[in-house]
């Protein structure tokens, strides 16, 4: 063999080999054979609200803790998660438990088209309806909202729902209110610079929007009276008292309000012995979530009013808990 053929020869078994070990690498990176980790996507929601930091702690933890390789997204939050889920287009979703409920029955703005193939893992902490304005707005009721610009959250979302509900109770419409539908970051923007007023905010509380806007400007969480929260709770059930806790935001005191739950969600055919170490590694691994609201996630409070049913691998671990029969 000549130099020249022995250098082309050579050169052709190096492109070869390095064809091949790309081949190999994209096998490891996927749902496949050849021993690669499954590759999955946790929904949460937008950058300035509770689901988002939460969702990127409990990825990283999925990650190190199960056969998974786990990375969380940004979205619209509840509404939007769970048509997400429902297309296949995720395996695990925030949500609030009434948005889950209303997918699984088809109601409010899941109208007439039930999402049938979401399951429970587990509900996780209170979801604090927090009405967010500036101490100079002067607004200290909910019935001072009439007339006055308020961000809602978007149509059909989470949001939007309770800020409808809440309205109604006080014996108002959201068209009673000049309606901004805005993200949460948008919203604290608004009542920073002026252009709205007010904000509809359901998220754990702190809330990373919240608290940016109250590092510059003096914060007003409006309260819910006694006799329109149990108004409130006698017509939706999946209401319950909550209170922004005095220093949150720097408030001065305590504040009454509402709140429904967050809840973890995934597509029913994600297999069970993976879905039973995803809940495994997320109640028995929230020492590593540093936002507050990681010391609530608690597996005994887990099983209480998720609205829908549980996946046989969450139902599977908390059984062995004793927590379920």
């Amino acid at each position: 063999m000549t130099k020249r053929k022995f250098l082309g020869s050579f050169v052709l078994m190096l492109c070869l080999m390095m064809i091949l070990a790309a081949c190999g690498g994209g096998e490891t990176a996927t749902n496949g054979s050849g021993g690669g980790k499954k590759q999955l996507s946790i929904v949460t929601g937008g950058t300035g609200g509770t689901y988002y930091p939460l969702g990127g702690a409990m990825a990283d933890i999925l990650s190190d803790n199960t056969d998974a390789s786990v990375t969380a997204q940004a979205s619209g939050a509840s509404a939007e998660n769970m048509q997400t889920l429902s297309t296949g287009d995720a395996d695990i979703a925030f949500t609030q438990t009434d948005i889950a409920s209303y997918a699984s029955e088809g109601k409010m703005m899941f109208d007439g088209k039930p999402i049938t193939n979401i399951k429970a893992i587990g509900t996780l902490y209170p979801e604090t309806i927090q009405i967010v304005a500036l101490k100079e707005s002067g607004i200290q009721s909910v019935e001072d909202l009439k007339g006055k610009t308020v961000s809602v959250g978007a149509p059909g979302s989470g949001t939007y729902a309770n800020a409808e509900q809440i309205l109604e109770i006080h014996g108002m419409k959201v068209e009673d209110v000049k309606a901004q539908n805005l993200s949460f970051d948008e919203s604290t923007e608004g009542i920073q610079d002026g252009t709205i007023d007010a904000a509809f905010i359901t998220a754990g509380t702190p809330t990373g929007a919240v608290e940016s806007l109250s590092a510059t400007k003096e914060v007003s969480i409006i309260p819910i009276a006694d006799d329109k929260i149990q108004a409130l709770i006698d017509k939706y059930p999946y209401y319950v008292k909550d209170v922004v806790p005095s220093g949150t935001y720097k408030l001065p005191s305590d504040v009454h309000t509402v709140a429904v739950q967050a809840m973890l969600a995934v597509t029913e055919d994600l297999d069970e012995e993976l879905v039973y170490n995803i809940t495994k590694a997320i109640f028995e691994n929230t020492d590593k979530i540093t936002h507050a609201k990681g010391q609530l996630i608690k597996a005994e409070n887990a099983v209480e009013g998720a609205g829908i049913p549980f996946h046989p691998g969450a139902e599977k671990y908390f059984k062995e808990k004793g927590l379920l029969k």
